[in-house]
């Protein structure tokens, strides 16, 4: 196998979620399927996937100390997204008990650095778990959103919102008496305006102490024949390589904080569909071999999202893209590309610490609609270490695939059930010769293969 020079060293949970702010308590008390959905992938890996609590209502919400509720607001729908709304400390004691680690994203746009100290501070005191805070959601949208913070600067530019983040990175940071705590950046506009290296120019190293890593948030949207592309992922992942490059320069982590399919809770011709299941797969394996450490993939307003992984009543094709992903990288220390990203077709290779192969993910982006022929692309590979191989297969009856209408995908002949988020069926490997250290693998269009060389 000859891999090119996409490579990097592998996060132990590289895949993560994303939980708007207001809804955060809802699926963790409300959501059946929550927990096994993530007990699934810490199932994979051995680690609880990391979440992250935040988004565009984060900069809608004021700490109220006095509140006895997770949050309080009125909307005049159960779909709503509330204008306003206040928090408690019971909102932080909730994200304390995830065993895993957490990202909570606090108002800066309200432009109340006391109010969110004293919300910090509590995160703090109560989260053994807290990874890291973010101070505001994408400030480029500030101005049409009417927040204060941009109304009161004579104009919201790159540079205005820099010198704010980094004054609060050392407030924050100091109060919280804490090093490398904020997660910084959190823009969602295309780099390199509004990026991570734009930000890092303006960073002393006082600001620089109090951070982790740097993110990005990105929708790539589209068709779901362009979104599911392998040459568009790769094309898109690539958006950001100034910016990893800048991150890693300064000795820190750069992550997706916030992203998924189609922005604004998804598109019902996009997001559902098992199109955007080998999306998800590839576009997670793509971002971590260009050294994005981490993708929290965003989670909406209940009953409102397209692009949610689990619902209250059923499950979606992309969570079988998350976990077929999550079952390639689970237990490896690096992984490689194994094309240039220019053509439809796609492989990866996972490695152990050892620096020996672990596992080969192979991806046909074929757009198949599910009329006509279905064709094959047909991968080989060699230098094999075995006389033959096993595999999994992440296939649906086409692209257009939805489980939440009962069109299920699988992934090794195994579903997952509708609100539950169990794991159902037998596990079905499909055994492949590799006569003179070489096999032959047939993927069909809009499927994935997933080969286990130990």
């Amino acid at each position: 196998m000859t891999t090119t020079a996409l490579a990097s060293s592998l996060d132990p949970a590289p895949l993560g979620i994303s939980f708007e702010f207001f809804a955060f308590p809802s699926y963790f008390k409300n959501v059946t399927a929550t927990a096994q959905c993530l007990k699934n992938f810490e199932a994979l890996t051995g680690m609880w996937p990391p979440i992250r609590i935040g988004g565009t209502t984060q900069d809608r919400a004021t700490y109220d100390a006095s509140s006895e509720v997770y949050v309080d607001y009125s909307v005049a729908a159960s779909t709503d997204a509330p204008s306003s709304l206040t928090f408690g400390p019971s909102f932080m004691s909730l994200a304390a008990t995830y065993p895993g680690t957490v990202v909570l994203g606090l108002n800066r746009g309200h432009d109340n650095i006391s109010n969110t100290i004293a919300a910090a501070q509590v995160a703090k005191d109560r989260m053994g778990n807290l990874l890291a805070i973010e101070l505001g959601n994408e400030p480029e949208y500030w101005v049409s959103d009417d927040q204060p913070i941009a109304k009161k600067a004579a104009s919201w530019t790159p540079a205005v919102d820099a010198e704010s983040q980094n004054n609060w990175d050392i407030l924050v940071g100091s109060a919280l008496n804490s090093k490398r705590i904020i997660q910084a950046g959190n823009s969602n506009a295309a780099p390199p305006t509004w990026g991570a290296a734009e930000l890092i120019a303006t960073e002393n190293a006082t600001a620089k102490s109090y951070v982790r890593d740097y993110a990005h948030h990105n929708y790539p949207g589209g068709t779901v024949e362009s979104l599911m592309s392998h040459s568009n992922i790769a094309s898109n992942v690539a958006t950001f390589d100034a910016d990893i490059s800048a991150a890693v320069g300064t000795g820190k982590d750069y992550v997706l904080g916030e992203t998924n399919s189609v922005s604004g809770g998804g598109a019902a011709t996009v997001s559902p569909l098992f199109g955007s299941a080998l999306w998800t797969m590839d576009y997670v394996l793509r971002a971590a071999a260009a050294n994005i450490k981490r993708a929290y993939f965003h989670h909406g307003t209940i009953g409102a999202c397209y692009y949610c992984f689990w619902g209250r009543d059923t499950m979606s094709s992309p969570y079988y893209g998350a976990y077929a992903a999550t079952a390639a990288m689970a237990g490896g220390s690096s992984i490689a590309t194994l094309d240039d990203g220019s053509t439809n077709y796609g492989g990866y290779v996972i490695f152990d610490a050892a620096g020996r192969p672990l596992r080969v993910l192979l991806y046909n982006s074929d757009y198949f609609s599910g009329t006509g022929t279905r064709g094959n692309e047909i991968f080989v590979l060699e230098g094999l270490g075995s006389r033959q191989v096993r595999a999994k297969r992440l296939t649906a009856e086409s692209a257009e695939a939805r489980a939440d209408q009962g069109n299920n995908p699988s992934f090794g002949g195994q579903t997952f059930e509708n609100a539950t988020c169990v794991m159902q069926g037998r596990e079905t490997f499909e055994t492949v010769g590799a006569p003179g250290r070489r096999a032959t693998f047939a993927v069909a269009a809009s499927e994935a293969l997933l080969v286990y060389l130990q």
